[in-house]
């Protein structure tokens, strides 16, 4: 069972295109579905880049 599987399928989507940027952005060849050929430094890079996206986000909003 997907982590995210209470999630009203719109959120699912975005987070998933969210989770594919931030991927690209940090340079990870993220795939649709199981991705457990990656690296745990591979996909901590990943999370970590989603959280810096995010609170860089609500900073931006504070201003």
């Amino acid at each position: 069972m997907s982590r995210n599987s209470n999630l009203v399928p719109e959120a699912r989507e975005g987070l998933n295109k969210f989770k594919m940027e931030a991927a690209r952005e940090v340079g990870v060849s993220l795939k649709a579905g199981y991705n457990g050929d990656l690296t745990s430094r591979e996909n901590g890079s990943v999370g970590g880049q989603m959280v810096k996206k995010m609170v860089q986000s609500y900073e931006d909003g504070l201003k």
